[in-house]
């Protein structure tokens, strides 16, 4: 990314920190939930009412989903977007009663990226604007 006229690098976008621990919460779960769904698959989860490989093609759809919802957190639809893979998450724990366990760790390191990281993004903000002005 140059500046073709002078040669210099244009400037990089400002990630603020909700965006930047948020896209790392949600890298690190997409990993998980497709080991969540090798863990349905191999524990047989779905009791004969799909095939058990729907498992590995749910844990498949669901990394896929998590990894590009993760960087879509600049804007706000991809908040909302990430507030709903947390809930099809939790919705993996009729299957496997321990994937409550992936929806209380990660639900809560991305309710603390967007809700706690907001916060201390605004305060960042007033002191930049303090330091300024």
């Amino acid at each position: 990314m140059t500046d073709h006229a002078s040669g210099a690098a244009a400037p990089r976008r400002y990630r603020p920190l909700p965006e930047k621990v948020g896209s790392v919460v949600l890298g690190f779960e997409s990993i998980v939930v497709f080991l969540a769904g090798l863990v349905i698959y191999g524990l047989g989860a779905l009791d004969g009412r799909l095939p058990d490989w729907w498992g590995v093609v749910a844990g498949s759809v669901m990394f896929v989903v998590t990894l590009a919802a993760s960087g879509t957190l600049r804007w706000a639809w991809g908040r909302i977007l990430g507030w709903a893979i947390q809930l099809v998450v939790a919705l993996g724990a009729f299957f496997v009663p321990s994937i409550l366990l992936i929806t209380i760790v990660f639900g809560a390191l991305y309710a603390y990226a967007m809700i706690g990281g907001s916060k201390i993004e605004r305060r960042v903000q007033a002191q930049r604007r303090a330091q300024d002005g």
